[in-house]
């Protein structure tokens, strides 16, 4: 009886898992849809045209947790069943036949979409960041960024829209969304109308023209501006932005046109969707998401020109660029083959890098990457690239690398000749590694078994063979590696001058550094506070002895064109000097620094801690840090708020009622952050109490964690 009870759970799961309708094709999709902000809701219609490819008696969608109250089969209300993940319709569906199938239907989506600021009243208002001298906090107006955007990695689209959850369904699709005439909506798509209704709404028209998995569909629901740019072949380029960072756009997206018409020349293949977006969203869950022709990414790389050495987009925006071929033209046909996807796009990110920066800084990137992937095959934890469940580290890493050597030994031109070839053949289709590899062995004409075996199937790394291809490429690495060499033969004395200027490389000089700072001379040091290039001194602001440096040159770290920079160096100045804290905080008073608000959180924290430093503002300066636990905030800004809280003053009521709607965050590590601090301060009686008193003005859902818990 158990052996049968197990046997049908097992099915069960089976069943729910995503599974592929090889005897239809789904060929149209045309979506409507209302977002119902107050209530986290969708309400929608989707009409699919189908084929039969052969005699099958029931046709099915992926649907999670939705209500329907129609739906019709070529125009007929018809029966169908409803299991909460799916939907399936019972019918001798027959070979050769067309089918229209129309759903309507409402959802309160758990993932996929998310619905943010719209249970705020009005506008938050914040202290301003304040100067040494004024009197009283101005008043800052924080955007209340009301948003809608999806993030449907995988498989998760039909938690908002009865489709696929399986990449290898295709479907040509047109979303039209009705919302506020006020906000600005972006979707997959040229935008082909806008309509006004009567109602205050306005109905947008998205029109897609190639076929897609339905785990790409996107939109985004903002306050929106946008730069519109023409690629060299002729493609529109929009880059979006809140209408308060007109200032930022330039460096956020600096280079975007290049890198853009680089990949479509480097890949050989044209870009193959009618236009793309780059729109930047509040909280999202990950760096970014290449979504067909539009890629949602992080507001955080929304920065300034100041922050660009810092922390840029350019990586994060050639990586996703890149998946416009390699994921959304050609798709994995599931998980074994999830290489094709990020392996491939970090490879081509690298490429767009090399072109921008130069050769130094590829080769450089790919030998931190070879560490970092050393460091995990010596832990036993290697990988192959073949194995669905590995990390990201392996698949686009690994990944990279593997594309690097593939090039290696095959040369440029089979290599361009095989790409070009695959991305024609799998045109707008799903494939496998088996493809890929056969459509480089023909390229070439030489068998790929071995490259196969060595840097897909292996778990181990070919360490040996990468270093000494990048030794052939790079003259500075062959230096460092001659300097580690002798740093071992001569028992760490080395001749680091020499090593120093043997190179321009700046990378090779960071590295000396970083890697070596407790043995290398003074006369290292002088050339490196001596040099006018921000990442060699932004090494030296990293420093674990202040006091062995020159006081005059690492003070003048503080005036540096990086955020990073400033920020290191003012805490380990007002670490070592106390005397000079306030000098150091007056300096520094006017500072933000990057979208995290870096230096300014711990600007805050720093004056609240020098006695006697405008003791008349130090409540406004803890108010204002207490503030940025606030949800209105970044996830990055808060979480740095909460540390600093904790860490130096402890937390208000104000902070704790905000640690706890956190703890069910969007964002996995902040959520899981929130969750964890949480549980350390329920073991502590006073918090304990205060905790269980604040909750009382919270609401189920924002507590529905604390409730989950014993303490």
């Amino acid at each position: 009886m158990k052996s049968l009870i197990l046997l049908l759970v097992i099915l069960k799961c089976l069943f729910a898992t995503a599974q592929y309708q090889d005897k239809i094709d789904f060929v149209r999709g045309d979506i409507a849809i209302e977002p119902i902000t107050n209530e986290k809701r969708i309400e929608g219609t989707v009409t699919y045209e189908f084929k039969v490819l052969q005699d099958v008696d029931s046709v099915f969608l992926d649907a999670h947790d939705m209500d329907f109250s129609l739906v019709r089969l070529n125009d007929r209300e018809v029966a169908f069943s409803n299991s909460g993940n799916r939907i399936s319709i019972s019918k001798n569906f027959k070979k050769g036949k067309m089918h229209k199938l129309k759903l309507v239907y409402s959802c309160t989506p758990k993932q996929t979409v998310y619905f943010l600021g719209w249970n705020v009243d009005g506008i938050n208002k914040q202290k301003t960041p304040l100067t040494n001298t004024q009197e009283s906090p101005a008043k800052q107006i924080v955007a209340n960024h009301k948003q809608v955007w999806t993030q449907g990695q995988g498989k998760y689209s039909s938690h908002w829209l009865p489709s696929f959850d399986d990449m290898q369904e295709k479907v040509e699709f047109d979303l039209n969304i009705r919302f506020d005439a006020q906000y600005e909506v972006i979707a997959n798509g040229e935008l082909t109308s806008d309509t006004t209704n009567n109602d205050g709404t306005k109905t947008w028209h998205f029109d897609m023209q190639q076929p897609m998995s339905s785990y790409l569909l996107a939109f985004v629901i903002g306050t929106y501006d946008n730069q519109e740019l023409v690629s060299k072949s002729g493609i529109p380029i929009y880059n979006y932005y809140y209408p308060e960072d007109s200032l930022r756009v330039e460096p956020t997206y600096r280079y975007s046109k290049r890198i853009f018409d680089f990949l479509e020349g480097e890949i050989g293949i044209p870009y193959p969707w009618q236009n793309y977006k780059q729109i930047p969203v509040h909280d999202f869950l990950y760096a970014g998401m290449e979504n067909t022709g539009t890629t949602i990414f992080s507001d955080g790389y929304v920065i300034d020109s100041t922050a660009f050495v810092d922390a840029n987009y350019i990586n994060v925006g050639a990586h996703e660029l890149a998946h416009q071929w390699f994921g959304n033209m050609v798709t994995e046909k599931n998980g074994n083959h999830h290489w094709l996807h990020e392996g491939f796009a970090t490879y081509y990110a690298y490429l767009a890098e090399k072109e921008l920066f130069g050769k130094d800084h590829f080769f450089w990137k790919l030998y931190g990457t070879l560490n970092q992937l050393l460091e995990m095959a010596e832990q036993g934890k290697g990988e192959s690239l073949l194995n669905p469940k590995a990390s990201s580290l392996t698949f686009y890493e690994k990944g990279a690398w593997a594309l690097f050597m593939l090039r290696e030994q095959v040369g440029d031109t089979a290599f361009h000749k095989g790409i070009e070839s695959y991305l024609k053949k799998y045109r707008f289709a799903t494939v496998t590694v088996p493809d890929f590899l056969s459509e480089m062995e023909k390229a070439s004409g030489s068998s790929l078994s071995d490259f196969k075996e060595d840097w897909l199937v292996a778990t181990e790394l070919p360490y040996d063979e990468a270093i000494k291809t990048l030794k052939r490429h790079s003259p500075s690495l062959q230096l460092n590696l001659e300097m580690e060499g002798d740093y071992k033969k001569t028992h760490y004395k080395v001749d680091y001058v020499h090593y120093w200027n043997g190179s321009p490389s700046i990378h090779l000089k960071k590295h000396i550094l970083e890697k070596y700072e407790k043995t290398i001379p003074d006369d290292i040091i002088q050339l490196a506070f001596a040099s006018d290039t921000v990442p060699i001194r932004q090494m030296l602001s990293n420093a674990s002895d202040v006091k062995k440096y020159n006081k005059l040159a690492f003070e003048s770290l503080l005036t540096d064109k990086s955020y990073v920079t400033v920020e290191n160096a003012l805490f380990k100045l007002w670490e070592t000097y106390p005397q000079d804290r306030k000098n150091y905080l007056d300096n520094t008073a006017d500072i933000i620094g990057l979208p995290s608000k870096n230096v300014r959180l711990l600007w805050l924290t720093l004056a609240m801690l020098t006695p006697d430093y405008n003791g008349k503002n130090t409540k406004m300066y803890f108010d204002e840090l207490d503030s940025y636990t606030d949800g209105a905030y970044s996830y990055t800004i808060r979480q740095s708020a909460f540390f600093y809280l904790k860490e130096a003053f402890g937390l208000t009521d104000l902070s704790l009622k905000n640690l706890i709607r956190a703890t069910d965050h969007p964002v996995w590590q902040f959520k899981k952050f929130a969750r964890d601090l949480l549980k350390e301060l329920l073991t502590d009686e006073d918090y304990k109490k205060r905790i269980e008193t604040v909750s009382k003005e919270l609401n189920d859902e924002e507590l529905r964690y604390l409730k989950s818990i014993e303490y």
